[in-house]
């Protein structure tokens, strides 16, 4: 059938008659790059031909008489030498040719190389509920030839071989198995790859499925301002819900970049939190960020997990620190800013305990703060004994005689 299909594709005249007109030796032959053949083309006696009225193309292209050697009246040779691999892994096709260009007989050349051993062999299981594996090609991966690559897996200490059969995942050298995978049984994976001028197989990989899991990217992500803090914004997630029912503890990573920009800045010390805040950002400008996960130790496994494909970019915008016109207003900042004043207010109380001199603190002294803070575009966060946030404020509101 192939050979047939090779045939078809460069011939567009053929011999009417059912009898057979003349044969080629060798028919298909498959053969290694570099090396020679000699091709004969025997014209059946019936027929009337002379051989010294044929000639032969390669791939269409017709072959300079130079390469022919006349055997007898109706028998005609070729002879190719340093042959390079094939054009299309369907074969090439070598063709003895009548006077008037009338096909007389075909061959299909399969040259090229045997497979070299697949490796980089790597699986991974989405939730898992199935498995899908990856490798690549050993050597320079092209052998020019028609090669099939086989997965094949099997529970360690019992079951029987199988093949992966699904390979339409649209990426190569790709196999997904979709069902019935075991837990807590360690599989033992391989790749075949063969063609016609040999064969090669991978190492074994052995894996526990609960080794390899990773899962949805995270939903429900959600990217805000912090109040007016134009460097800022925070960023919120759920965690992955088709993992809700497994003990397992993720881990996050945020990534981030300017709009006008395909550079990602990456945050990689979020750990199980769902929520983050980014600082240090510009002002007045549109981010987009992305979180993925990774769950680790399903049911008590101590491999590190594999990490989920990023989530959709969400996208939000820093403040301008310009003040507002005149006539404008903000209703939702006193809500925004209410747990931090709220906390604030708690650190005052506590300041005038321990203080002197402080007795007329109040919140006003914040908001005077605040406006300084946005006069001069920097915070400073530092922790002092007890964990006690000290914020840096100007030098005519600063407190004196502080005793822990």
């Amino acid at each position: 059938m192939i050979s047939m299909l090779c045939l078809m594709l460069f011939v567009p005249r053929v011999f009417s008659s059912s009898t057979q007109v003349a044969v080629i030796f060798p028919q298909d032959p498959a053969l290694w790059m570099g090396s020679s053949l000699t091709a004969t083309c025997t014209v059946s006696p019936e027929r009337g031909l002379h051989a010294n009225t044929m000639y032969w193309t390669l791939n269409g292209k017709r072959l300079p008489s130079s390469t022919y050697g006349l055997l007898s009246t109706n028998g005609l040779s070729v002879t190719l030498h340093r042959l390079n691999g094939s054009q299309q892994q369907s074969g090439d096709n070598l063709v003895c040719h009548s006077r008037d260009g009338h096909v007389l007989a075909g061959s299909c050349l399969y040259v090229g190389m045997p497979p070299e051993k697949p490796v980089n062999l790597t699986c991974w299981s989405r939730n898992t509920k199935d498995l899908s594996c990856k490798w690549t090609p050993g050597g320079r991966g092209e052998t020019f030839i028609k090669t099939k690559y086989t997965l094949k897996y099997k529970l360690r200490w019992y079951g029987r071989e199988r093949e992966c059969e699904d390979y339409s995942t649209g990426k190569r050298y790709t196999c997904y198995i979709p069902r019935d995978l075991a837990l807590f049984t360690p599989y033992e994976i391989w790749v075949e790859a063969s063609n016609q001028l040999g064969t090669a197989t991978s190492d074994v990989i052995t894996l526990d499925i609960l080794d390899v899991v990773t899962t949805d990217p995270p939903d429900n992500v959600h990217v805000s301002r912090v109040g007016e803090l134009e460097d800022q914004l925070t960023v919120r997630w759920g965690s992955p819900p088709a993992l809700k029912d497994f003990l397992f503890q993720a881990k996050y990573q945020i990534r981030y970049r300017l709009e006008d920009s395909t550079e990602w800045k990456l945050v990689d010390d979020v750990g199980n939190q769902t929520s983050c805040r980014l600082a240090g950002l510009r002002e007045g400008t549109v981010y987009f960020v992305q979180v993925r996960c990774n769950p680790v130790g399903i049911y008590g496994s101590r491999k590190a997990g594999i990490w989920s494909d990023w989530s959709h970019p969400t996208a939000a915008s820093t403040p301008h620190s310009e003040p507002l016109q005149s006539g404008s207003c903000d209703p939702k900042s006193g809500e925004q800013n209410s747990t931090l004043r709220r906390e604030l207010k708690q650190f005052f109380g506590w300041v005038r305990k321990h203080a002197c001199g402080c007795s007329g603190m109040s919140i006003k002294l914040y908001d005077q703060w605040r406006v300084w803070l946005q006069k001069s575009h920097k915070t400073r966060n530092h922790v002092g004994k007890n964990n006690i946030p000290f914020i840096s404020v100007p030098a005519q509101h600063r407190l004196h005689g502080y005793a822990p």
